[in-house]
């Protein structure tokens, strides 16, 4: 069984985040590829000099990352090869235990983000016909919030 490990980025993880990323987009057919890969380093780059990121190792190699600013999740992106062994599970549970409540905005045609997330106790909260973000695509709104007891 492969261990998990999840710790806070460092500066030099950028350029391995940015091909996390980029890889984890491509094989999303329907979504457009929105930045270069220089632009894609930048901004992981200042994710993570803003303290906004933490990745998960898989036996000591780099496997994806959460990106998250106080309450909002910004970003779940994983090796295509690893998707559906629990990482982002992890990675969830992981800003889950410091929080109280977490939102995310995630594409409508991204089903399996739609299941992911509910199983992970997000409420879908909205749709809307994606005016409001980068891509221009329907996206939905999704919000959890701590159980009391």
């Amino acid at each position: 069984m492969s261990v998990v490990t999840i710790r806070p980025a460092r500066t030099l993880d950028a350029g391995k985040l940015a091909d996390i990323m980029g890889a984890a987009n491509a094989q999303l057919g329907w979504l457009p590829k929105l930045y270069s890969g220089a632009e894609e380093i930048m901004l992981v780059g200042d994710m993570i000099a803003a303290g906004w990121v933490r990745t998960a190792y898989v036996d000591d190699a780099l496997a994806g990352f959460i990106a998250r600013k106080g309450t909002e999740i910004h970003g779940l992106y994983l090796r295509p090869h690893l998707q559906g062994q629990g990482v982002a599970r992890k990675l969830i549970t992981d800003a889950q235990r410091n929080a109280n409540n977490l939102g995310l905005w995630s594409y409508q045609a991204n089903e399996r983000a739609t299941r992911f997330y509910g199983k992970a106790g997000f409420g879908e909260i909205s749709r809307t016909d994606g005016e409001g973000n980068d891509a221009k695509l329907p996206d939905i709104r999704f919000e959890w919030q701590r159980e009391n007891g």
